[in-house]
This record gives C-alpha cells, sequence and structure tokens, in this order.
C-alpha cells in the first residue's frame, strides 16, 4: 500500500526572472516540440512540453518560444528553470535532464493564466534553432504497434536496465494497481475491467493480494482462485497483469516465506503458459536489511522459475520497496551486492505528496544501473490520503516517462481516501466510465495512462 519515497519538485520557479542559459549547451540542430493543453479552467491552463532532440547530442539545452496573447502568463513550470521576458518564455535543462542524446526526449510542462483566448504558443526553438519536426524537415514515421498491449509486445523480458518486449525493444507499461482484493472485490468485474482497458488503455492490473490483514493466510485455496480469475481477465482483455504479494505487515518477507512458496508455486504452474504475468514477490519490504530481502528473493525466485521460467520478476526493496532511502540508505546497497538472479527487477514506490527531492534524485541515478519498476505510486500523501500533490505527481510521471519505467497507480477502488480513482459507492453501481465518477487523483492518473502508448516493434 501507501508508503515512503519521493520526488523532485524540480520545478516551479515562478516567473519574472531573467532568461538562464544553460552553460554547455550546443547548437541543436534538428528538433520536434509536441505541446498540449492537458487541463483548462476559468483564466487558467496546464501543458504538457515535450522536447524531441533530433539532431547532434546535446549536453545542455535551452527551449525558447513566445507566447501569442498578451494575456498569456506562465505561472509556475517544473521539469526545468523557466523564466520570462514579456511573452518571451525560456525552459532550461535542470541537472536530471540537460544531457539530450540523438531521439531522446524529455518531459517538461507549466502551469498558466490567460485572459481570452488560450491559443498554442509559436516559435519553439531549441538552443536558437526552430524545432520543425526533424533534421530533413519532415515529421518522422511514428513506430507505434496496434493491437492490445500484451498482443503487440508479447512476452517480456529485462534487458539492460530495461524492461523490454518480444522484438527486444525498451517499452513502457502504465497501468493500475487492485485495493485489497479483500476488501475491494466487488470493484473487480467485467464492467470496471472493460473500463480500464477501453477507457482507461491501461497497459496492466496489478493484483494487490494482502497476505495477513484478512488476506491470504485466511483462505489460501480461495485467494489463489481470486487472483489466477484476476489474470485471465487481464489476459482477455491484452493487458499485463502483476501478482502481487502483498507482504506489509511484519516487514519481514521471510515471515511468509513458506507461504510465499506454496503460493508461487501454484501460480506459477497454472499461468507459465501465459505472456502477460508478471511476479512481485514482496510488495513493502521494512524495518529489515537489503541481505535479508535478498535472501527471500533468492529462495521464492527458484520456485517460480521451476514452473515458469521466462516471466519478470519484480523484488521489493528495504524501506517500503523505496531502494534503501527511506532507511537512509541508497540503491548502492542493492548495486554492490544483487539478488542472484536473471530477469528481475527492483520495486520503486512513491507517494507524490510525501515524497519528494532525495527519493528522486536516488530514482534518476539508480535508474541507469539497475531494471526499476514503480509497482505502486501515489498521487497523495505516504498514508494514502490527503489532497493530491499535483505539481509533485505530474514531475514524478514525467520522469518516468522519459527513463521508461513502468508504473501502477494506488489505486483502482473507491475507497474512501484520497489516492482512490473512484469516489466512495462507485463500484456498487455499474458506471465505471463517465469523469463523474472519478477522483481528482483519477483524473489526473486516467489522463496519463489513457494517452497513447508507442510500443516499437521493428
Amino acid at each position: 500500500m501507501k508508503r515512503f519515497l519521493a520526488l523532485l519538485a524540480t520545478c516551479a520557479t515562478v516567473l519574472g526572472l531573467t532568461a538562464l542559459v544553460s552553460p554547455q549547451a550546443v547548437a541543436a540542430t534538428g528538433c520536434r516540440v509536441d505541446y498540449t493543453v492537458t487541463s483548462q479552467w476559468q483564466g487558467g491552463f496546464q501543458a504538457a512540453v515535450k522536447i524531441t532532440n533530433l539532431g547532434d547530442p546535446l549536453t545542455g539545452w535551452t527551449l525558447g518560444f513566445t507566447l501569442p496573447d498578451a494575456g498569456q502568463k506562465v505561472v509556475q513550470g517544473w521539469n526545468a528553470t523557466w523564466s520570462s521576458s514579456g511573452p518571451t518564455v525560456t525552459a532550461v535543462g535542470v541537472d536530471w535532464n540537460r544531457t539530450l542524446a540523438t531521439g531522446a526526449s524529455t518531459d517538461v510542462g507549466f502551469v498558466g493564466s490567460f485572459t481570452g483566448a488560450n491559443p498554442k504558443p509559436t516559435a519553439f526553438a531549441l538552443n536558437g534553432v526552430a524545432c520543425t519536426g526533424s533534421v530533413g524537415g519532415e515529421e518522422p514515421p511514428p513506430d507505434p504497434g496496434t493491437g492490445t498491449p500484451v498482443s503487440v509486445n508479447g512476452q517480456l523480458h529485462v534487458c539492460g536496465v530495461n524492461l523490454c518486449n518480444q522484438y527486444n525493444r525498451p517499452i513502457q507499461l502504465r497501468g493500475m494497481s487492485t485495493h485489497g482484493i479483500q476488501w475491494f472485490s466487488k470493484c473487480y468485474n467485467s464492467a470496471s475491467l472493460d473500463a480500464l482497458a477501453e477507457d482507461w488503455k491501461s497497459d496492466l492490473l496489478r493484483v494487490a493480494m494482502y497476505v495477513q490483514e484478512q488476506g491470504y493466510e485466511t483462505d489460501p485455496a480461495g485467494f489463489t482462485d481470486r487472483v489466477n480469475s484476476l489474470v485471465d481477465m487481464a489476459e482477455a482483455r491484452g493487458m499485463y497483469a502483476v501478482i502481487d504479494f502483498h507482504t506489509l505487515t511484519p516487514g519481514d518477507p521471510n515471515y511468509n516465506l513458506a507461504r510465499a512458496k506454496t503460493f508461487f508455486a501454484s501460480v506459477a504452474a497454472r499461468n507459465a503458459a501465459k505472456k502477460n504475468v508478471i511476479y512481485e514477490i514482496a510488495n513493502e519490504p521494512n524495518g529489515v536489511s537489503w541481505s535479508a530481502v535478498k535472501n527471500y528473493a533468492e529462495q521464492v525466485i527458484p520456485v517460480i522459475r521451476a514452473a515458469d521460467p521466462d516471466a519478470v520478476v519484480i523484488v521489493g526493496t528495504r524501506g517500503w520497496s523505496s531502494l534503501g532511502v527511506s532507511d537512509g540508505s541508497n540503491e548502492s546497497e542493492i548495486v554492490n551486492n544483487p539478488v542472484n538472479a536473471t530477469n528481475i527487477m527492483y520495486a520503486f514506490h512513491f507517494y507524490a505528496a510525501s515524497h519528494k527531492d532525495t527519493y528522486r534524485t536516488a530514482v534518476s541515478r539508480a535508474a541507469s544501473q539497475l531494471p526499476l519498476f514503480v509497482s505502486e505510486f501515489g498521487t497523495v500523501s505516504a498514508t494514502g490520503g490527503g489532497a493530491v500533490d499535483r505539481t509533485s505527481s505530474i514531475a514524478w510521471l514525467d520522469l518516468l516517462d522519459r527513463l521508461k519505467i513502468s508504473y501502477a497507480n494506488w489505486t483502482y477502488s473507491d475507497a474512501d481516501e484520497g489516492s482512490a480513482a473512484f469516489k466512495p459507492g462507485t463500484c456498487n453501481g455499474g458506471d465505471y466510465r463517465s469523469s463523474g465518477v472519478l477522483t481528482e487523483s483519477g483524473a489526473l492518473v486516467k489522463s496519463r495512462i489513457s494517452t497513447a502508448d508507442s510500443f516499437p516493434t521493428g
């Protein structure tokens, strides 16, 4: 469930400052800018700006553009250092996204105000060179796969630090996590999963099976059957299914080692022929050393491999799956003492209102050394409640998109808490599609997940 990590704000400078120039910037030889108004309200709006470098590698960048209406102003921005002078706006790359290889993209954004119309800005330029779409002046052809996530990507595997598809190309999966299926089983039916696959365009469903808290230990056979049923429902809709052995209290996963071996032996044997299954073997280890978590993983993974040798396995990390950051450590303990297994990824969890600069810096640093999977995150505080931190959530998601780190949001449920996607009582009815049933968190996350995937197939 919700826990301890963080993100960066990297951002949000109030404008009126003088324009900054990146000290290492060199001329760009080709670029593309995708500008999207992601939400709008009376007198204000939020915009996402995706910058793609189509020319030579850059070791620093400055994006400039012109606001077309005198009533338009940038109020606050993220993922760059923002400044303005009259209608001219400048965004300068920050430490973690300053370098852009050929073909690489970074996502920035801002909140603006306006009076009258709200037209698109003009004259985007990267390091002084107009962004026309490509080096040669023609938009490069898109390379998205068509069909469902599973039909396009097939059996997944880990290649380097990436999650890769059947074409050996890095991909990112975006989706939702259930709440505890012992409490919110009514939320997971044909209608709700149709909405998740068709309206949300979710790539995955994480099935959170608590072990304690009225979960698996009370009825192993019943909970195993329920997990398998949800795996089948996800498969029928072309979504991946993350089978989450949701350990939380006690925090040492070795407490549930025997149960884990029994459960994973069963579900791995039953689902071995499926291409849509990912195994998450311990949700949020806490109050325990990395060596203890590693020992647990090295006993459970062989059980899965005996039945299902090809599936990706996600290993929880110390400090509520914070790479140890919440315990005052960092990813180096994993880098220096990795789990002795192949085709694995390491879990990272964050709650945007609680987890900021230190955590996000750790993810940015760790992503170049470890295959990471954000198997749970929330837009609110680490309790799962409170107000949505919109700026922090967007900055996190932009970072995950840039690094191609897959994620699942907590939660696709109508729990009476800020992290839930649906308003309380929604699961008592049959409407999972209208905007009126979404919470603020649900609306924000749906707007991110439902944008088109671009799965490479060549």
